[in-house]
């Protein structure tokens, strides 16, 4: 594999950004790592971060190097700092950067990469499993499938306990979402933008989802998960015991990766 640390300029931001991105390669040599080349253009992973962390975070935490080594499959990893993968009422468009403008750079810098909506998957944990989802419902043109891990799919329950817990924060999701009355029934809620894609009877994504019964997102994801489900989506969801830490999503990326590929391979 290649390892790229890509600094570059988005016009959407106005500003200097930041993403890793690893290119398939086939070697023979490599001690300890089995590469493999692309068949064609290269299936791309939009793998996206939590709110503590950053681009480097899924190399420093999982072994997703190693698993997409195997498959012979490219990842690219932005930073989106503390954006909640949201066009913010402060006027910073995360939003129209992760779903527009990234893509268009990404198969710009890396022509290798598809630009199939079928070879294109969005997934994520926590923050990164709410913008993956938002990405499959919400550009759903460019991204055919999407995976959350204990993603914070219930967002409007979400604020609101984040709201209680750490009052601090009331200035940061008012300055992302507006008010919650603005956030409910608008583009930055799940179950809204389910319903509304689902009207549009356009070709839907195919959704991924795990979280742990221990996890403090756990019933906001069955009261999502649920709802889905009703309008009729291609989704797996799974449960198990855990709670909100990387030992899981290390082990629940490769499945996410299985699932989406539709392959059994070991990736250990």
């Amino acid at each position: 594999m290649a390892l790229l640390h890509v600094d570059f300029f988005s016009d959407v931001l106005g500003m200097s950004m930041n993403m890793d991105v690893i290119l398939p390669q086939q070697t023979q040599g490599q001690i300890g790592m089995e590469g493999k080349q692309a068949q064609g253009c290269c299936k791309t992973v939009y793998l996206l971060h939590g709110m503590s962390d950053d681009h480097t975070i899924w190399q420093r935490r999982t072994s997703i190097e190693r698993y997409a080594s195997k498959l012979g499959i490219a990842v690219v990893m932005p930073t989106t700092h503390l954006g909640f993968y949201t066009d913010t009422t402060y006027g910073m468009n995360y939003w129209t950067f992760i779903a527009q403008e990234l893509p268009q750079i990404c198969r710009e810098f890396f022509p290798q990469m598809s630009d199939k909506r079928e070879d294109t998957l969005a997934a994520g944990l926590s923050m990164g499993g709410y913008g993956a989802w938002k990405l499959g419902l919400g550009a759903s043109d460019t991204f055919g499938a999407a995976a959350a891990l204990s993603g914070a799919l219930d967002i409007v329950e979400d604020v609101k306990r984040n709201n209680r817990e750490k009052p601090h924060l009331i200035p940061l999701f008012r300055g992302i979402f507006g008010s919650l009355e603005e956030l409910a029934d608008s583009d930055n809620e799940i179950m809204t933008l389910a319903g509304k894609l689902k009207d549009k009877k356009k070709e839907l994504p195919r959704l991924y989802a795990w979280c742990g019964t221990e996890d403090f997102l756990y019933q906001g994801n069955l009261t999502v998960w649920e709802y889905v489900k009703k309008l009729g989506y291609d989704l797996v969801c799974e449960e198990s015991s855990g709670d909100h830490q990387w030992k899981y999503w290390d082990a629940k990326i490769q499945d996410v990766l299985r699932w989406w590929l539709g392959t059994d391979i070991d990736l250990q």
